[in-house]
Formats: C-alpha cells, sequence, structure tokens
C-alpha cells in the first residue's frame, strides 16, 4: 500500500462518505497550513517570473503550490490553452471576498490573502505569516481505491467543502504570439480540473473513491478542505494534501 501524507484537502465525483472516530496523535506537533495558488497567464508579460517561482515552491514537501491560468487575456493575441473559464472564475471568486481586482500574476496564500506572484519576499513572507493550524488530511492509494482521511476540526473550524484538484506536474510551452512571444516557458502543476466531492463539518471523515475515476482525469492531484460561502466564493483553506508527482 502506498501512504502519502500531507496537510490540505478537495473535491470530486463517486465517492463513499464514512465518519470515523480517530484517535488524536500524543505529542504531534501542530501543523501550518500551506497553500499556493498562482494566477497566471501565457499571454502576460508580468507571469514569466511568477512562473519560475511557483516552480520552485512546487519542489517543496511542506506546501501544495497550484498553477490557474487564466483566460481573460486571450484577446491580446495568444490563446492560453491551458486556461479556462472556470479558472478564472475561482480567481474573480477571490477577488470578492478580498474586495480587491483580478490580476496577474497572483498568489493566493491558504484562500486567506493574496500577494503579487513576482514578490518573492512577499510571498515567502505570507507563507511563514500565516499561523493558522491545519486540519490533518492524509492520501492513501492501495491500487484499487483512493482514500481521503480528514481530521476533527481544529479551533473553530467547521463545515467546509472536499475539493478535489488535478493537476498536470509540467508542461514545456513555446509561446508563439502576444506579450510573451518567442518565450518558451516551463510550467508546474497545472490545474486541469477541480471539482467539490463532499462536505465535512468538524468531524473525522473518510472519503473513499476509484483509482478508474482518478485514472480518467491523470493520476496528480491535490485535496484542498476550503471554506466556501453560500454565494460559493471560495475561503480559507484549512487542510490539503496532494498526491502523484
Amino acid at each position: 500500500m502506498k501512504r502519502i501524507k500531507a496537510r490540505l484537502a478537495a473535491q470530486l465525483a463517486g465517492l463513499t462518505l464514512t465518519a470515523l472516530c480517530l484517535a488524536p496523535m500524543a505529542g504531534a506537533a501542530a501543523e501550518k497550513v500551506r497553500v499556493v495558488e498562482l494566477f497566471t497567464s501565457q499571454g502576460c508579460s508580468s507571469c514569466p517570473p511568477a512562473d519560475a517561482f511557483l516552480a520552485e515552491l512546487a519542489e517543496r514537501d511542506d506546501l501544495v503550490a497550484l498553477a490557474y491560468h487564466v483566460d481573460y487575456w486571450d484577446y491580446l493575441g495568444w490563446r492560453d490553452r491551458l486556461g479556462s473559464p472556470e479558472n478564472s472564475a475561482r480567481q474573480r471568486g477571490y477577488a470578492q471576498k478580498f474586495d480587491s481586482s483580478v490580476y496577474t500574476p497572483q498568489m493566493v496564500i491558504n484562500g486567506r490573502t493574496h500577494v503579487v506572484g513576482s514578490k518573492r519576499p512577499a510571498v515567502l513572507t505570507a507563507l511563514e505569516s500565516e499561523t493558522s493550524e491545519a486540519v490533518d488530511v492524509t492520501i492513501t492509494e492501495d491500487g484499487n481505491s483512493l482514500a481521503i482521511d480528514i481530521g476533527s476540526a481544529v479551533g473553530d473550524a467547521k463545515d467546509a467543502h472536499v475539493v478535489l484538484v488535478y493537476y498536470e506536474p509540467r508542461k514545456r510551452v513555446t509561446i508563439g504570439a502576444g506579450e510573451n512571444s518567442g518565450r518558451t516557458i516551463e510550467y508546474r502543476n497545472i490545474v486541469t480540473e477541480y471539482r467539490t466531492i463532499g462536505m465535512w463539518h468538524g468531524k473525522a471523515t473518510r472519503l473513499e473513491m476509484p483509482m478508474s475515476e482518478i485514472a480518467k482525469w491523470g493520476s496528480n492531484c491535490a485535496v484542498l478542505l476550503q471554506s466556501v460561502d453560500k454565494a460559493g466564493r471560495p475561503g480559507p483553506i484549512l487542510g490539503a494534501a496532494r498526491a502523484g508527482s
């Protein structure tokens, strides 16, 4: 059995939810939530430094780094084939919560704050200054199924969406037009699909789904345990984990 452990959480269709009574680990050190979501575009001349920085963050084992390519810069002359209207909609939801404008490159830290993605010191400071304790999330794969175990609530945390995010680990793209014309960029952890697969209400919970469903979208995925308001806007991420490369 291959056991993959991380801190953070996610979504998808066709799985079973089972409430579990799990005892906390004695003496376990509290972990902080560390999720970085980059909103980027191949059509944005300011984005390549942030893309390169995300590639560095993607190598870290203590965080989940994801790149959401947006589609609203396509009119500048180059269609970002990694982009989607769904990614743009997710960013607009954050903008409404943050009462900010939509821009690229934007890095959202733990669903709680946002920073210009190319400003390395500001991003690292935001990561280190985030003190929210993570709800424990574990992904276990046995060849036939993928099990997501979510721990009990930490503090006041409760009622969150379990979001399953599929991503492509890396892709090298030569850009043929627009602001980055002629550049070849290697992108990392490119989000290709995300879905809410269930709810968490503060109790230890297991979600299990067949690997045949996972394989439809690729073997690399992350789980985000995220608060979402009644309007569907994403909020604080309470925990997370990733599986695959």
